[in-house]
């Protein structure tokens, strides 16, 4: 007998044991058959995660290897990632994570009810990953302290971390960032038939007093105070595809999932899903934490200077707006796609305005019936004056692309607007910032008496050498250089600029051509650039396909432009396309 099972577009999915019962002769027997896995479907045209694109398809269900987008919003670093959906073990483990988030919404999971439904099982999944009190998948390390868990940059891939979760009671993985929560929510959503993709948004702002304002505060020797706003030089997300039966969609789209914590006056907490169509458009009712999401892509920056009377000034500065520039991983291809127009209008077109009126008027109470002139005046008081409004523009410009043992080289351009001689002294400095836009140790100062004369534009070069800038670097690849005039001399302004210190690459070769269960060779090479030893030096090889489990080399010491080679062999134990990675850590990253 051959039996056929078409599990309907409403079922819910997990496990299901397929039994048979006999009776013959007034006797019934009962006889286990076997189990299978009903998932989300994106090729069935009647499942709510139905996509119809079989190229996005291939790239946001079927595509295990994935990018990581990092830095800053001019220098923007890339690393791979694996997603690991298919490897032996993991779904179960998915499934795992839906029967320890059942309560979460739904205070029972005794009918199952809710699995039918993407949007409460990527509730779920979004809550699993970080939130969760005692069970949550992964940790966030405090105050960056990670001394008792693994480096949170040192991650590969998503595999190891959920096996660790799964292996060791459902204990969270100790530490995480922003990009490998979003990575692991990704697998886990693909692994249950829902396409998804990582989203990384560049000056991402996290104000707990003001949704739509972030502050930043410096001294008058240009030094980043640590305030209660954190403007995050990066910040990732995930977004999934699914039709939102709860806002009546009769198509799938894009559903904005922040699993990353993150305070928000009421405590923290995770985000969506969030239509990201709702975001764009300021229609902040309609769903889930919508203005927690607009905020993070159309807060308005301001800078302060604080003065020793604990009076605060604005700066003459050209602030970088915050959320304009969102991007992932292209179909198909290796290189990013800019998503900001999907989350919002051009800056300063009739429909950014009107959608931030009416985001406004909905994050503000008090001001639902101000008119549009109102709200603008408003928004006006608050903003920083432009440098060209003070007769100077400023701006710092990379004269190299600097890499750990480099010194740092900028070209400091200044411009006279005016008719009359300018004579300014400018107090300088350097500071180490942590991705999420903590500061750490100010490692550089200096001071510069500039004049400029009518119309005239100057070019001071800069130099930080390595031996200033390399001691205070650690993990955190990430300085920002601050130009601030002195205020004794009228008006105050400022410029910055974020600079990402790229770290030395690690080189794979081939040495044999990769078949399905026959040994292969690699050779891993690694020199070290500095000008000093490198301690406690580990590679730590990965490969979805190539690796039952991730493989590390100790290198121990490596002496100054010392290179270390290593062979490494593995077999190949699936079918398809595999990616090595290679990742190196030692007592200086």
């Amino acid at each position: 007998i051959n039996i056929s099972v078409f599990p309907p577009s409403s079922a819910c999915i997990g496990r299901y044991i397929l039994n048979m019962q006999i009776t013959s002769c007034g006797h019934t027997y009962q006889r286990c058959l076997g189990d299978f896995y009903v998932l989300f479907n994106p090729w069935c045209a009647d499942d709510p995660v139905y996509m119809d694109n079989q190229a996005h398809r291939e790239e946001y269900v079927l595509n295990e290897h994935g990018i990581l987008y990092e830095g800053v919003h001019k220098h923007i670093t890339s690393r791979p990632w694996h997603f690991g959906q298919f490897e032996d073990g993991i779904l179960d483990i998915c499934l795992k994570i839906l029967d320890m988030g059942a309560s979460y919404h739904h205070g029972s999971d005794r009918d199952h009810c809710w699995r039918n439904d993407p949007v409460h099982v990527s509730m779920v999944v979004n809550h699993m990953i970080s939130s969760h009190t005692t069970n949550s998948i992964m940790k966030i390390p405090e105050n960056n302290d990670y001394l008792k868990g693994t480096k949170p940059f040192s991650w590969n891939g998503s595999v190891p971390i959920l096996q660790q979760w799964y292996n060791g009671r459902c204990r969270p993985v100790r530490y995480g960032y922003c990009g490998s929560l979003a990575s692991v929510m990704c697998t886990v959503m693909r692994c249950l038939g829902i396409p998804s993709r990582v989203v990384t948004n560049f000056c991402f702002p996290c104000s707990i007093e003001n949704p739509l304002g972030i502050s930043e505060i410096f001294d008058c020797t240009g030094k980043n105070l640590c305030g209660k706003d954190k403007l995050w030089r990066y910040h990732c997300w995930n977004e999934s595809w699914m039709a939102r039966r709860d806002l009546n969609q009769c198509c799938g789209d894009w559903q904005c999932l922040d699993p990353t914590p993150l305070e928000t006056g009421r405590g923290s907490t995770c985000s969506g899903p969030t239509w990201v169509r709702s975001i764009r458009e300021g229609e902040l009712d309609l769903d889930y934490d919508g203005h927690h999401m607009f905020s993070r892509v159309n807060s308005n920056y301001v800078g302060w200077l604080s003065q020793n009377n604990a009076k605060k000034i604005k700066f003459f500065c050209d602030a970088w707006p915050c959320g304009q520039h969102l991007i992932t991983k292209s179909v198909g291809s290796e290189q990013f796609e800019d998503i900001t127009g999907a989350y919002k209008y051009e800056l300063g077109s009739v429909k950014n305005k009107e959608a931030y009126y009416r985001a406004y008027r909905r994050i503000h109470p008090g001001y639902c019936n101000a008119s549009n002139c109102h709200i603008e005046r408003e928004l006006s008081s608050l903003k920083n004056p432009f440098l060209s409004d003070s007769g100077i523009n400023m701006r710092l410009k990379m004269a190299n692309c600097p890499m750990y043992g480099e010194d740092v080289q900028l070209h400091w351009l200044l411009e006279n607007l005016r008719s009359e001689n300018k004579n300014l002294k400018f107090n300088l400095c350097a500071q180490i910032i942590t991705y999420s836009g903590c500061p750490m140790d100010q490692f550089w100062k200096d001071s510069v008496n500039v004049t400029l004369g009518p119309r005239e534009v100057k070019k001071i070069p800069l130099c930080i050498s390595y031996s200033q800038y390399g001691p205070y670097l650690c993990d955190h690849n990430i300085m920002k250089v601050v130009a601030v005039s002195d205020p004794e001399c009228g008006e105050v302004l400022m410029v910055s600029r974020d600079i990402v210190i790229n770290r030395p690459p690690v080189i794979v070769k081939l040495l044999s051509q990769p078949r399905l269960k026959v040994p292969c060779t690699a050779e891993i090479s690694f020199c070290n650039p500095l000008q000093e030893d490198m301690k406690n030096c580990v590679m730590t090889l990965e490969g979805c396909g190539l690796f039952k489990e991730p493989m590390t080399i100790d290198l121990g010491t490596l002496a100054s432009n010392q290179q270390a080679r290593t062979i490494v062999e593995f077999t190949p134990y699936r079918l398809g396309s595999h990616r090595l990675l290679a990742n190196f850590g030692c007592h200086k990253f």
